[in-house]
């Protein structure tokens, strides 16, 4: 599953994400394009937006890594 689908799974914006974690909307936006991937420090948080697990989470990056 991509990151964005758990984001709007969430019912989130890219906006309301980077407000919730203290980052810039750009920044969502690279994660959700595979150019970037939250630090181990936003993890927790992101997972508690997106309730989802940090293994969830995690998932996304295997996908995109092609792992």
């Amino acid at each position: 599953m991509k990151i964005s689908v758990l984001r709007k799974r969430a019912g989130l914006t890219q906006y309301q994400v980077a407000a919730a974690l203290g980052i810039r909307q750009p920044t969502v936006v690279g994660w959700e394009k595979g150019k970037a991937f939250p630090s181990v420090t936003k993890l927790p948080k992101l997972a508690e937006l997106y309730g989802c697990t940090v293994d969830e989470l995690l998932e996304c990056k295997k996908e995109k890594e092609g792992l």
